[in-house]
């Protein structure tokens, strides 16, 4: 099968477009014939290595998949051959970014059927992100008050519109280039944090901070000061300390995504009934994945980018 590997660590140019043999599923597995892999941040700092997820040279990348379950291993029980999936699978194993790939039952749902099946693998890791941030974490509740800052990304997107269906009151920062987005999304309030103070534009404090952006210690521990008494500080940005208060008796949170069937395929039947928007910004080749690779090292990679492998 043809796949993107790489069998060093390094910059872009370490991902090679080559052929590979086709897995075979192990017990509790199934095989995907991949019909969309989608393209994260991370994805980068594994093939950078960056972050610390052990992973066995060469390496398949991509952990978002959506496609066409075409074989079973052992003890596999509720999917079939034929059936059409998506699914965050493990960040440590080979990924999506091949025709075929292995994946845990446990991990998979059955797809949207609202939307194409290879745009379906825009949809599990920042999904899930938004919701473990916005309702495993900070426990948001109707009626509350949530700033999400970063919100013009891919897991803004999501984290608007659960936030804003869930019956809370969203505050979003965005840049111009986003803001009809974040405002098509459901956002109260769009604050372009490129023009404007966030810190003049709020009125009356939050309940919840969700951090989605690259963000100074400085800058995070103002943002912090927005919320109110007893309030939570959620992140997703590992790289700076999610700033607390016990004074104030404000929490801090970061998260870090991990797969959820259960919320996964909530969120499935979301799209399918046409309560959440699933954007794709492009459909490319697969054999387009290193040079993505090296445009979102320059910072010119923007939504969500999902790669589709050669037909057999």
């Amino acid at each position: 099968m043809k796949a993107v590997r790489f069998h060093e660590t390094g910059g872009p140019e370490v991902l090679r477009y080559e052929d590979t043999e086709t897995p075979t599923p192990g017990t509790g597995e199934v095989r995907i014939r991949v019909a969309g892999s989608a393209y994260n941040p991370a994805d980068g700092g594994i093939r950078g290595g960056f972050l610390p997820i052990p992973i066995t040279l060469p390496h398949i990348p991509g952990y978002d998949v959506s496609g066409t379950i075409d074989a079973l291993g052992d003890d596999v029980e509720g999917l079939a051959v034929g059936d059409d999936v998506v699914g965050l699978i493990p960040m440590n194993a080979d990924g999506s970014a091949a025709q075929y790939v292995v994946a845990p039952a446990e991990v998979l749902v059955k797809a949207p059927t609202a939307i194409p099946l290879a745009d379906a693998a825009g949809l599990p890791s920042v999904g899930l992100t938004a919701s473990q941030a916005l309702f495993e974490a900070a426990k948001l509740e109707a009626g509350q008050r949530v700033l999400i800052n970063g919100a013009g990304g891919p897991v803004g997107g999501y984290a608007v519109q659960l936030a804003k269906r869930s019956g809370a009151y969203v505050i979003a920062t965005a840049s111009p280039r986003s803001q009809e987005i974040v405002r098509a999304a459901g956002a109260d309030q769009v604050i372009d944090h490129t023009t404007t103070s966030v810190l003049d534009a709020i009125s009356e404090p939050v309940d919840v901070l969700l951090n989605l952006a690259p963000i100074t210690t400085e800058r995070f521990t103002a943002l912090a000061a927005l919320v109110r008494d007893g309030g939570v500080v959620v992140s997703t940005t590992p790289t700076v300390t999610t700033p607390s208060d016990e004074e104030r008796n404000v929490r801090a949170i970061t998260i870090f995504v991990h797969p959820d069937a259960d919320v996964l395929s909530g969120l499935v039947s979301l799209v399918d009934s046409g309560d959440l928007h699933v954007e794709i910004t492009q459909r490319v080749s697969l054999n387009e994945l290193p040079a993505t690779h090296e445009r979102a090292a320059a910072g010119k990679v923007h939504g969500k980018i999902v790669f589709l492998p050669p037909a057999e």
